[in-house]
């Protein structure tokens, strides 16, 4: 069976500086990887290659079997700028419709087929009741609820989701990443889900990606997130702590990923 994704020696350069630099590696199919690295490290520009969006600078980047861009209608991508007009006097069906007309919002007619595509989606995220609901009155966890149906229509076979946890409570945290791994299992999908804590993710993870300095590692949670690994990763001395079921990268005194939340590259 081929890889989901395969990297080959991949450099990708962003006005002039190198994000990530003579990368190989494969992602199997099925797995559900979590994708890491401090601000800047390009979890956001690896999603955006993967989709054709980002031209490589150097290597190939090879997506279900087809070069990266090819075919992305069998890719669902929940991007990191997420936008929409609450003022619109939208529901949260048609929020999910709009993905089948490329987000065109008003009225606009919708196929039988396409309806229980629509449906199919929200039920995949237990957002049925949610459907009715005017959008600008939906939790923020609501709405990446609907967000998540959107890039499942068409049935993906690989999911790109780029900070889908940001600006959630660790409730509503667990809840989207329980129902991404349900989505994962009923579509026999790929999931690449980028974040900047690998704790909510530690009861799914298969794997992870971890980016630093233009390089990345990839393996099991316990090969990927140690001291030796990381500190390599960054360039500085690295620390992982783990207590109480949760583990904490330290650089100093300082949690490592702790920052104020800004758009990766």
């Amino acid at each position: 069976m081929k890889d989901a994704v395969s990297l080959a020696r991949l450099s990708i350069h962003l006005a002039g500086r190198a994000v990530l630099s003579d990368i190989d590696l494969a992602i199997g199919p099925g797995r559900f990887v979590g994708v890491l690295g401090p601000n800047g490290a390009g979890k956001s520009t690896l999603m955006r290659a993967i989709l054709g969006l980002v031209r490589p600078h150097g290597g190939t980047l090879s997506v279900l079997g087809a070069p990266a861009g090819v075919d992305n209608t069998r890719i669902g991508y929940m991007p990191q700028v997420r936008s929409a007009d609450l003022s619109q006097p939208l529901s949260g069906y048609d929020f999910v419709a709009s993905a089948v007309e490329g987000h065109r919002w008003g009225p606009f007619w919708l196929t039988r087929t396409v309806r229980r595509e629509v449906q199919w989606a929200l039920e995949q995220v237990d957002a049925t009741a949610l459907a009715s609901q005017p959008l600008g009155r939906l939790s923020g966890g609501e709405r990446q609820r609907l967000l998540l149906a959107q890039a499942l229509i068409g049935r993906p076979r690989l999911l790109l989701l780029d900070e889908p946890l940001a600006g959630l409570d660790p409730r509503r945290q667990q809840a989207i990443v329980r129902t991404v791994d349900h989505v994962r299992k009923a579509l026999d999908a790929t999931v690449l889900f980028s974040a900047h804590d690998v704790n909510p993710l530690l009861g799914v993870l298969d794997q992870v990606l971890y980016l630093g300095n233009g390089h990345a590692v990839l393996g099991t949670a316990d090969e990927v997130v140690s001291g030796p690994v990381l500190s390599r990763l960054y360039g500085t001395p690295i620390e992982v702590v783990r207590h109480g079921g949760r583990i904490f990268v330290m650089a100093g005194n300082i949690a490592a990923e702790e920052s104020h939340h800004v758009h990766d590259a």
